[in-house]
């Protein structure tokens, strides 16, 4: 028994070193292919860490520092110089053709998205929103609201309903999806879809009974159920 663990053993070292052997001989017979391989993952590492710090990286604290006025524009309604600028300070517009590439300019697609649909402007209002990019729970699902709010002021009702229930989807929450339930259930009984608006309400009965949104849904599910 001995001796046959100890020929395994010296079987095992074998193969090791055969292995060894033509992994040398492959560094040795391609040794320019690997160095060329090697070398140039460090040059696009080092290009990607240059580029974070030296460009990206500045350019965002700019744009954060740039975009402070429109967002106190947009603070007390002056949706129109948040989106434009003040011939001083820049707009969110600015931003966005300025910083394209930066968190700032992002953030700034949604405020320029709220702030047509408060001036009217839906179709622009639509474009904007679509445009803005966030995984954060709370503004996926705004951002959606939004969408469908702008939708319903154009009459496309079903393109409402389907961004309210986008926006259901991404994030169920005490804060976003009462007033969204609330929203896509009038909707459902614009469309004449009377099931559909009060399978709606129920659910905001059931799941969110403390929420502004729920106060009067015993008066939508009434009327509903008289039908």
């Amino acid at each position: 028994m001995v001796k046959n663990k100890n020929i395994k053993q010296e079987d095992s070292l074998k193969d090791v070193e055969q292995a060894l052997t033509r992994t040398e001989q492959f560094l040795e017979n391609h040794l320019n292919l690997v160095l060329y391989v090697i070398g140039g993952l460090i040059v696009v590492i080092l290009g990607f860490l240059g580029v974070q710090k030296y460009l990206i990286g500045p350019k965002n604290v700019e744009a954060q520092e740039q975009i402070f006025a429109a967002q106190n524009y947009f603070s007390i309604d002056s949706f129109d110089l948040a989106i434009n600028g003040d011939g001083v300070s820049l707009g969110f517009l600015d931003i966005i053709d300025s910083y394209g590439s930066t968190k700032a300019a992002n953030l700034a697609k949604y405020y320029t998205g709220i702030s047509y649909l408060h001036l009217g402007d839906y179709e622009l209002a639509i474009d904007y929103l679509k445009k803005f990019k966030t995984d954060d729970l709370l503004l996926a699902p705004l951002t959606q609201s939004a969408i469908g709010d702008a939708y319903v002021e154009l009459g496309e009702l079903d393109k409402a309903s389907k961004a309210y229930n986008k926006a259901l989807s991404l994030n169920e929450n005490d804060f976003t999806t009462p007033t969204i339930l609330a929203k896509l259930g009038v909707v459902y009984e614009e469309l004449g879809q009377t099931e559909k608006a009060l399978e709606v309400y129920q659910q905001l009965k059931k799941d969110y009974p403390n929420s502004s949104d729920a106060a009067n849904i015993e008066k939508n599910i009434a009327r509903i159920n008289q039908l």
